[in-house]
């Protein structure tokens, strides 16, 4: 037990970062453009996201009243930018790798915490949940840093008609999803690096007289 206190730890970082990453995939707040034209998009703020994109309109409602139109993404979508897609992919990838590795972790912990003394077994499941950490870990951390270069060159995506939206943004910034998807990604590589730092305990051999 007293070997495995980084992997503890391993596995707390691991389960937050997995969270995390949970969490930046399901939100649409990874673009927020800022777009001149208000007479459909009437708070002049829309949200690109990797499954949809969404803004607020008065359009079709009452005055006074708001609601928020959204548009999904569909798979034949050529328009769609490939960074978007491969977020997509890449964190349904980090979502399956980090479960994975959370459960290699926590049958490792469970042998170390109930005295099951198979040793050789324990350490192999710290190093293949390490490797799930890692894996995880950069599949997350590639989409966010793709999305980020193209929103810090402020780069336009070619909408459908029926999206509504314009095909560049006055300006655009970062949402809240690329930040949370950084910590994600740092979380996991750093579970990653505690669970591959296992070591065997040096047991003193003694003798009886």
């Amino acid at each position: 037990v007293s070997t495995s206190h980084l992997q503890l730890a391993a596995f707390a970082l691991g389960a937050v970062g997995w969270i995390l990453c949970t969490v930046s995939m399901g939100i649409v707040e990874w673009r927020v453009w800022h777009v001149d034209n208000t007479t459909i998009i009437s708070s002049g703020i829309a949200w690109v996201g990797i499954w949809k994109v969404c803004f607020i309109s008065y359009l079709h409602v009452s005055p006074g009243y708001k609601e928020q139109f959204c548009h999904k993404f569909s798979g034949y979508d050529s328009s769609i930018p490939h960074e978007i897609y491969a977020a997509q992919g890449l964190l349904l990838i980090a979502m399956f790798m980090g479960l994975l590795g959370l459960t290699a972790t926590i049958f490792a912990l469970r042998n170390v915490y109930m005295g099951i003394t198979h040793k050789t077994l324990i350490t192999h499941f710290f190093l293949v949940g390490g490797f799930f950490y890692i894996f995880a870990g950069l599949c997350v951390l590639i989409p966010v840093s793709w999305n980020f270069y193209s929103v810090m060159h402020n780069q336009s995506i070619a909408f459908p008609p029926s999206y509504y939206m314009p095909s560049s943004p006055a300006a655009q910034e970062a949402g809240a999803a690329i930040p949370i998807g950084i910590v994600a990604a740092i979380l996991l590589l750093l579970s990653g690096t505690f669970s591959l730092s296992y070591r065997l305990p040096v047991t003193a051999n003694t003798v009886t007289k």
